[in-house]
């Protein structure tokens, strides 16, 4: 009887850590969404701003963490900018679809960073026309000023 116990115990022991294995298998390193990333050498998503200076857009490969996936069609997540910002970023082909389970992973993306404009910043061509008493007055989300539209994702870490 005591052997049937342990045989029991020990099938369930393998099952459990078969399951678990699956799910970190799930995204390997080195797994491709959308396009690879080649050509351009990564940088870190805490020093994309700094990188683009007074460039509005700028194409480049960024290295980073993401928070998480906002939605999984058209491939739309959130990665960690550091000192709290945030980086808004989705697919550039909307085909392709970004599991949740990638969040908390780092990854690197290859696209294009853009800075968030408003025409309260004297730029009346940016796209957001403020009128009447918010005129003036209306500020960008000093967390979130840079949204990148990605060809390519590859898990890193």
């Amino acid at each position: 009887m005591r052997i049937i116990k342990s045989a029991v115990l020990l099938i369930c022991f393998l099952c459990a850590i078969n399951s678990i294995a699956q799910k970190k298998a799930a995204l390997p390193h080195g797994m491709v969404f959308g396009d690879k990333p080649k050509g351009i050498a990564p940088v870190s998503a805490t020093k994309i701003e700094a990188l683009m200076g007074q460039k509005i857009r700028q194409t480049t490969a960024i290295r980073g963490k993401i928070i998480n996936v906002t939605k999984e069609k058209g491939g739309w997540f959130m990665m960690d900018a550091g000192a709290g910002k945030t980086i808004d970023a989705h697919f550039a082909n909307y085909n392709v679809t970004l599991p949740k389970a990638i969040a908390g992973r780092i990854v690197i993306i290859e696209g294009v960073a853009q800075r968030q404009l408003i025409a309260d910043d004297l730029q009346h061509f940016a796209g957001d026309t403020v009128t009447g008493s918010k005129q003036h007055k209306t500020k960008v989300n000093p967390k979130q000023r840079i949204t990148f539209e990605v060809r390519g994702l590859m898990v890193d870490k």
